[in-house]
């Protein structure tokens, strides 16, 4: 019985070795890839804008050249707001941004998305499942993709609730509807990933 055993778990072993040595890692070009972020206030017009730098990544392709995963580290002291022109007001703002009442970005310095799931629509469009991580708070999210397969490049648009990661500062929904100066809790993303 015990052999029994023995030999299932060294076939099990063996079988999950050769599906990851059928896999290929692709890493993403981190110089040309991109994010864009934004966030609007909650009652007035208007609000703010800026991109963030992935720190590392990659993609998880199969045998038959589908992506079926990948894993993708944002390293968020480069978060950076890009619609004010007065440098003091910038930095300000980029400092808020980096300390606790958002990102806390001295004790959380990378955030991380990890896609579990790719459901393809067809060859160029599809829906990638994933968990990411800001704050170390890991939450399940889902947004829809297309590949650029001739310039090696995979592009979203998404948005996410701050406050699932505990991001509540000024937030309607935490502070009170009718505080001046509240921020939706609705954070945009534009992201451009290349090989």
């Amino acid at each position: 019985m015990k052999k029994r055993i023995l030999f299932a778990v060294l076939c099990f072993a063996f079988a999950l070795q050769l599906n990851a040595q059928n896999k290929e890692l692709l890493d993403i070009n981190t110089s040309t890839s991109a994010i864009k972020w934004s966030c609007d206030y909650a009652f007035y017009f208007g609000g703010h804008e800026g991109n963030i730098n992935f720190k590392e990544g990659y993609f998880i392709k199969d045998p038959n050249g589908t992506i079926t995963g990948g894993k993708f580290i944002i390293d968020m002291n480069t978060i950076r707001s890009t619609d004010m022109d007065e440098e003091e007001a910038r930095v300000s703002l980029d400092d808020h941004l980096k300390n606790e009442d958002f990102f806390d970005v001295p004790n959380f310095p990378n955030a991380t998305l990890e896609i579990t799931k790719v459901k393809y629509h067809d060859s160029k469009h599809m829906k990638i499942f994933a968990n990411l991580t800001i704050k170390g708070e890991t939450v399940a999210i889902n947004f829809q993709a297309e590949v650029d397969y001739e310039n090696k490049e995979l592009k979203t648009r998404f948005k996410i609730d701050r406050t699932l990661w505990g991001i509540t500062y000024n937030s309607k929904e935490v502070e009170g509807k009718l505080k001046d100066g509240l921020i939706s809790d609705a954070i945009g993303f534009e992201v451009a990933i290349k090989l």
